[in-house]
């Protein structure tokens, strides 16, 4: 059963307009990003280790629907490498964690294996900046 949230937006003529989101279900993973030599700030702004060293680090970025999947796939990402784990929202579905770009990599490889060949998910292709 799709989740419904509410919420009320002021219009330009000051009247409460009342907008509803729906998420709907789907096993999917909408987003995986790798941010290869990210500058320091972006750590910082995300409140990530501001210790890592930022030449040969990366931030890996996923967002992913059912939202609790993101606890499994934060699970894979720390037994394929030794990675830091940044954030976790299963209410959402994010999962940020950093580490070498190859071990972000290889972690967000084989998050999108299992979820797909595993889980059945459908998955989008691994996108770097």
């Amino acid at each position: 059963m799709p989740l419904k949230f509410g919420k009320d937006v002021l219009t330009s003529n000051e009247e409460k307009l009342r907008v509803i989101e729906e998420t709907v279900p789907g096993k999917q993973v909408t987003l995986a990003h790798i941010i290869a030599a990210p500058d320091k700030i972006v750590y910082q702004k995300l409140g990530l280790d501001p210790s890592v060293d930022y030449n040969k680090a990366a931030i890996g970025v996923l967002s992913m629907t059912p939202p609790e999947i993101a606890v499994i796939a934060g699970d894979i990402a720390l037994k394929q490498s030794p990675i830091d784990i940044g954030f976790i929202d299963r209410f959402s579905g994010t999962l940020i964690f950093t580490g070498r770009i190859a071990d972000v990599r290889r972690s967000t490889q084989a998050i999108l294996n299992y979820l797909s060949s595993t889980l059945g998910f459908t998955i989008c292709e691994i996108t770097t900046t």
